[in-house]
């Protein structure tokens, strides 16, 4: 029998005075998925970032479950502003005295938010986690507490249920940097259900508690695969090998969004696919962080993805947790190494590893740094001077964080990221480029399209009340009206534009047409390179406030306001389907820009 229960704004302590805006919804839902096993879901309805440079459209959930054998297992909490509604449901369904072990997932804090909590109502209580998971835990919770360290085949029997005679025995599958250097992955042998916590994830709020449609979630499901998965596809791949020794999975239970029950070999194998395409060759860049130090882990997902974007390999090593050896290979084979800035005064432990990290550069290598912004950093330009220490190539420019990041700051780390990644596959793009039959080339180049800037901007207002954007333009000629009724037309958006992030299914953009008697200086402007996080408009004259999606540039021939509404995944390029919202033309009489090319195979 389902059990729902929805949280007021009262009740999760947020008060909504006259003119304020009102609160987000948030609500639970409680509900049986196995035998012996009940999942607490908090939907939270209204959440439109998930830290601070990845933007949701369909909000979010944090799932934890209850799993009831001789002993009790609760398998993760909640996200802390639960705490007024997750803790008394999860009253109503036992007495958290009556909970023998809490499994940690990992230790970000929308899974283990109500940790603490947790702890006061039971100080009896084991939890059982990774080792790093429990030196995480140790700084977050403030308090003694029970523990067991667990790692990759080891095991937790819970004993078999009276009732239903249901034995549940836990295996623990050890998964490093999905998303946090701390995952554990959980199998239940009884049910065969495996708990995964971000893995296979995505970010998608609905009462539907299982994949049934699963048409309406793969694009969300895709989205979050690229922003925190595909940096680790290494790792990805390491933790499938080890669910393949795994007796059937029923269900992969995930800690955001619906449970994969109905569907399961398409998520599987997409997982499977995606990783399997970012880890081929050889040449990657190791961005290095220290975990749950300042903005590090952010940061450096930033950066990742932005690598990932231009088709280049990139790993993901915390300087923290990574051991002497691993850390030396890691950083020694990349052909591109990116450190934050440090903590000054680390421990002896961190120290001996940046001491690994500094021995194993080698003069062959691109480096950079980034402003970890953790309130005691040793300053960037002392980071920069050992990197260079050896003579190596510098990638970009160092990131100097000078306030809490912002979204144009993640902004600039991506687009870094991705003039690194394309630094580091431009062999490959020109060998590409000779290897097209020369009359195939010619005979393409000569398939003509119009001139068009594509224009985005998304406002995004913090916890604090202040207001930030992210921008973004383009020159396009792919483009076609694709269809009447609702009106619509695609676009093609190579992978590594820094605007494709701000072109997902839901987001708004500005199509400007460019005209036949003066576009030479607005091409020009968009076509050159523009450093990362540079304001792609200054000098270009624009009208704010004519649609919704974008910047319209002053000089177009016409503009049309546009809603992505489906992406297609091609070999190099998105193509973005298009409804057409609004639209204007600046002078009837004109024409429109046309491009002509020489050959087909580059811009």
């Amino acid at each position: 029998m389902a059990d729902t229960a929805t949280a007021s704004p009262s009740a999760t302590g947020t008060a909504t005075s006259p003119g304020a805006a009102p609160a987000p919804r948030l609500s639970l839902q409680c509900e049986a998925i196995a035998a012996d096993t009940t999942t607490i879901r908090s939907l939270d309805w209204d959440r439109s970032r998930f830290d601070i440079e990845f933007g949701l459209r369909n909000g979010t959930t944090y799932n934890s479950f209850l799993v009831r054998g001789e002993r009790t297992a609760l398998i993760d909490t909640s996200h802390l502003k639960f705490e007024g509604t997750w803790l008394p449901l999860l009253e109503a369904q036992i007495d958290p005295q009556a909970i023998d072990y809490l499994i940690v997932s990992h230790t970000e804090p929308d899974h283990s938010g109500l940790i603490g909590h947790l702890i006061e109502r039971n100080p009896e209580i084991t939890i059982v986690a990774s080792k790093v998971a429990i030196q995480f835990l140790e700084n977050q919770v403030h308090r003694p507490f029970k523990s067991q360290a667990v790692k990759s085949g080891e095991e937790l029997d819970l004993g078999t249920n009276p009732e239903s005679g249901v034995q549940h025995r836990f295996e623990f599958l050890s998964a490093p940097n999905l998303h946090w250097p701390d995952t554990i992955f959980s199998f239940d042998h009884g049910t065969g259900i495996l708990y995964t916590c971000d893995a296979f994830g995505l970010h998608y709020c609905s009462d539907d508690l299982f994949d049934g449609d699963p048409g309406a979630i793969a694009p969300d499901f895709r989205f979050y695969y690229d922003c925190l998965m595909g940096p680790n596809a290494r790792s990805v791949l390491q933790a499938m090998k080890r669910m393949d020794a795994l007796p059937e999975i029923t269900t992969v239970a995930v800690g955001h969004g619906p449970l994969l029950r109905h569907h399961l070999g398409l998520w599987l194998g997409d997982y499977r696919e995606w990783s399997a395409g970012r880890s081929k060759g050889e040449a990657y860049a190791a961005v290095c962080y220290v975990s749950q130090y300042g903005f590090c882990d952010r940061l450096s997902q930033a950066i990742a993805r932005g690598i990932g974007k231009a088709g280049a390999q990139v790993q993901l090593v915390d300087l923290r947790a990574t051991d002497a050896q691993e850390l030396s290979a890691l950083v020694g084979e990349a052909s591109a190494v990116v450190v934050p800035t440090w903590p000054a005064g680390t421990d002896a432990e961190l120290q001996t590893s940046i001491g690994t990290l500094l021995a194993a550069l080698n003069p062959k290598q691109w480096v950079a740094c980034y402003d970890a912004f953790g309130g005691n950093d040793e300053p960037i330009d002392t980071v920069a001077s050992q990197l260079r220490s050896l003579g190596q190539k510098s990638a970009f420019e160092p990131l100097r964080i000078r306030q809490v990041p912002q979204v144009a700051d993640y902004q600039r780390c991506e687009e870094a990221g991705t003039d690194l990644g394309q630094l580091l596959t431009r062999e490959k793009t020109i060998a590409a480029m000779k290897a097209l039959d020369g009359d195939l080339d010619k005979a393409l180049g000569r398939v003509s399209g119009g001139l068009y800037v594509v224009t985005a901007r998304q406002e995004d207002t913090g916890a604090e009340g202040s207001a930030a954007a992210r921008s973004s333009a383009m020159v396009a000629s792919w483009v076609a009206q694709a269809s009447f009724d609702p009106p619509g037309l695609t676009v093609a958006v190579a992978k590594d534009r820094a605007i494709e992030a701000l072109m997902q299914v839901g987001d708004r953009f500005v199509l400007n047409v460019l005209r036949e008697d003066n576009h030479q200086q607005l091409l020009r402007h968009f076509l050159k390179r523009f450093p990362p996080g540079a304001d792609r408009f200054a000098g270009v004259n624009t009208l704010e406030g004519v649609a919704a999606g974008g910047p319209v540039l002053g000089d177009a021939l016409a503009y049309l306001g546009c809603r992505v509404a489906q992406r297609l995944e091609g070999p190099d390029h998105w193509i973005i389907y298009a409804e057409v919202e609004q639209g204007n033309v600046a002078d009837t009489e004109a024409s429109t820009a046309v491009h002509h090319r020489k050959v087909g195979n580059h811009y």
